[in-house]
């Protein structure tokens, strides 16, 4: 956890690959906004242990139990790349908890009618998530071994995503402290193994469990408009089916555009006038 002990809770889910370790606002922002940030590692992940064949409904559950034993009653989510499914997972599924979700370079699910999913895909996402269809041990292996290289050299995978970014994601990146977050959050998530990438990526490209047009939370969907990663057109199809929800897709940003607007997104989740005040004791 980060920021305001006492302020409004919310839960932060990693991207793909990632950790609880990863890219956030300095305490001082989250202070200023009256933000309580909460992030975990989903199953596989870190210190998680794996939950194989987990769906992405699941999330809902373990946001559940961690609000539980924080003693929290209400809260929003944000989630992030690979993390974006799990939140709407969280608005899908508790409904009478969560007060305001939001999605940053999101991606739509598999079956997703009148999407090309895999266009303006990097090629090395293609071969992956075209792997979790046709050979599951393989693309286990593959990624074992760019887990096993991040762990031995932290800048191992930010090295090869860096070589597929656009110029707005470069730019990103070439700030210090954000490369160092990345590292950070890579090399704690992959520390035991490739489990929990590899679940996601399964996850993601399977039945995710959930009913998108039942989300009745308030919902902002943001996308950089070159993202290569997570192509914007996911988040554009995402806003059409999700009823209410608010789209915005920016010029000149791709994927680690979503690293930036954090926190603008995090105030406007803050500022949702159907949430009530956090109680002194930091519960609801």
């Amino acid at each position: 956890m980060a920021g305001a002990e006492r302020g409004w809770p919310v839960f932060l889910m990693h991207g793909t690959p990632g950790s609880r370790s990863g890219p956030r606002p300095r305490s001082s922002v989250l202070y200023r906004l009256g933000v309580r940030l909460i992030s975990y590692d989903r199953p596989g992940y870190g210190g998680s242990s794996r939950s194989p064949g987990r769906r992405v409904a699941d999330a809902a559950a373990d946001v559940a139990a961690i609000a539980d034993h924080l003693g929290i009653d209400e809260f929003s989510v944000v989630g992030r790349s690979g993390g974006g499914p799990h939140t709407l997972a969280c608005a899908a599924l508790l409904p009478e908890r969560v007060r305001g979700t939001a999605v940053l370079v999101g991606v739509a699910p598999a079956g997703a009618v009148g999407l090309n999913w895999y266009d303006g895909m990097t090629e090395a996402n293609i071969r992956d998530y075209g792997t979790a269809e046709s050979d599951v041990r393989v693309l286990a292996e593959q990624l074992r071994l760019r887990a096993e290289r991040t762990v031995d050299d932290p800048g191992f995978l930010l090295a090869l995503l860096v070589a597929q970014m656009t110029e707005a994601d470069r730019r990103v990146v070439a700030a210090v402290p954000i490369r160092r977050q990345l590292t950070d959050a890579y090399a704690e998530g992959l520390r035991r193994g490739a489990d929990g990438w590899i679940d996601d990526v399964l996850a993601l490209r399977a039945d995710w469990g959930i009913t998108l047009t039942q989300i009745r939370t308030p919902l902002r969907l943001w996308h950089g408009a070159d993202d290569n990663f997570a192509p914007a057109s996911h988040t554009r199809w995402l806003a059409g089916q999700i009823p209410g929800a608010q789209l915005h897709v920016q010029r000149r940003c791709a994927h680690f555009g979503a690293v930036e607007v954090l926190p603008e997104i995090l105030a406007w989740l803050t500022r949702r006038p159907d949430r009530a005040p956090v109680r002194s004791d930091g519960g609801r």
